[in-house]
């Protein structure tokens, strides 16, 4: 991973659903660096699921304290699966591209639609999303956030886990080279 500058952390961000802690895991080992999940480790410091983080502090409440996890790493050589909110705070997306290079797994509405399986999945999922909105909001909310936020992005629409991350590689070998 030396190519990829920074202090090499693979950073990946994209929409509830789109495969980043899969994929992370099957990057971490095939770029033979360390895996880290930021909503694992936010659950941890917590000793609670983000559910029950998100219904004690409310989504504005949740996406502070995730960005000041975020803000506290200081990871190098790792694969980082964040949390799909990630990108709702500028400084967390400041604090990730002072340490690696983030890749946006672009996955379409209707593949996170059946992934997450409704509003019944997202309450399950623990997602910061406000009061009366559908996934389909918060797909149109964020979208432009990621697309402020990424360095490389990978349409991953329609791939399984082991071909999205291939597709990665593939463009992490690009970005490095500067084509």
């Amino acid at each position: 991973m030396s190519g990829f500058g920074r202090d090499n952390n693979v950073i990946l961000i994209g929409m509830p659903g789109s495969g980043k802690s899969t994929v992370g895991v099957l990057l971490a080992k095939a770029l033979c660096v360390d895996y880290a999940d930021t909503d694992l480790l936010l659950q941890r410091s917590r000793m609670r699921p983000l559910k029950n983080i998100i219904d004690a502090v409310g989504p504005d409440g949740f996406l502070e304290l995730e960005a000041d996890l975020i803000c506290s790493l200081t990871l190098r050589d790792h694969v980082i699966a964040t949390g799909g909110s990630v990108v709702c705070r500028e400084r967390a997306v400041r604090h990730l591209k002072s340490s690696g290079v983030l890749v946006w797994i672009d996955a379409p509405l209707e593949d996170l639609e059946r992934r997450i399986g409704g509003m019944k999945g997202i309450r399950a999922r623990g997602v910061a999303i406000g009061r009366g909105m559908t996934l389909k909001d918060l797909f149109d909310q964020r979208l432009p956030l990621y697309e402020k936020a990424a360095d490389i992005r990978v349409e991953c629409g329609g791939l399984d886990a082991e071909r999205c991350c291939a597709k990665i590689i593939q463009e992490l070998e690009r970005y490095g080279t500067g084509r």
